[in-house]
C-alpha cells in the first residue's frame, strides 16, 4: 500500500473515533442535566377579568376511597411522596419530574400518573427499561388504583390515601 492509502486511512479512522467521542460525550451530557424545559412566561389577564374574582372559591373535595398522594414504597428515593391534583404527575431523572428518582434503570422523563376525575392511569413515556405492574409491562395507559404497585427501573410506587 502506499504512503497516501495508509494516511487517508488513518484520517478516516480519526474521524470516526472523534465522531463517536461526541456523541458519547452529547449522551452522556443529555443523561446528567436533561431536556431544557421552554421558558413559558404566564398570559396577563386583561384588568377586568384579574379584578373579577369568585365571591366564594371552595377546595375541591376529593372522593372517598380516592388516592390522595403518590409515594415511593421502596428503592432509592423511598418515602418520598407527592400530593396528587388534578394534573399529570411526571416521574423520572430528569429536573421537570414532581419526583426525581435517583435510578440508574429510569428515565430521565419515565412515566406519567394523571387522571380523568374518576379513575388514574399510569403511562409509560418510551422509557428505556419500561415501567411495570406486578410482571405486566405496560405499552399503553393504564388504569391503576389504591396499593398497586407500579415498578420503575429498582423503584416502586404506589398510589396511597
Amino acid at each position: 500500500m502506499t504512503d497516501l492509502t495508509l494516511t487517508l486511512i488513518k484520517i478516516g479512522f480519526l474521524a470516526v473515533l472523534w465522531l463517536f467521542v461526541l456523541s458519547a460525550v452529547s449522551v452522556i451530557r443529555s443523561d446528567i442535566f436533561g431536556a431544557k424545559a421552554p421558558n413559558q412566561k404566564p398570559a396577563k389577564q386583561p384588568r377586568a377579568a384579574a379584578a373579577a374574582k369568585p365571591a366564594k372559591s371552595r377546595k375541591q373535595r376529593t372522593p372517598r376511597g380516592a388516592p390522595t398522594k403518590l409515594q415511593v414504597v421502596s428503592g432509592p428515593n423511598s418515602g418520598q411522596s407527592v400530593p396528587l391534583g388534578d394534573g399529570p404527575v411526571l416521574l423520572g431523572r430528569g429536573t421537570d419530574a414532581a419526583i426525581r428518582l435517583d435510578d440508574d434503570y429510569v428515565s430521565t422523563r419515565h412515566a406519567r400518573f394523571a387522571t380523568n376525575g374518576e379513575q388514574w392511569f399510569v403511562e409509560d413515556l418510551g422509557s428505556t427499561n419500561g415501567t411495570y405492574l406486578g410482571s405486566q409491562r405496560i405499552t399503553s395507559p393504564t388504569p391503576i388504583g389504591l396499593g398497586i404497585q407500579v415498578r420503575l427501573g429498582k423503584t416502586i410506587v404506589e398510589l396511597r390515601k
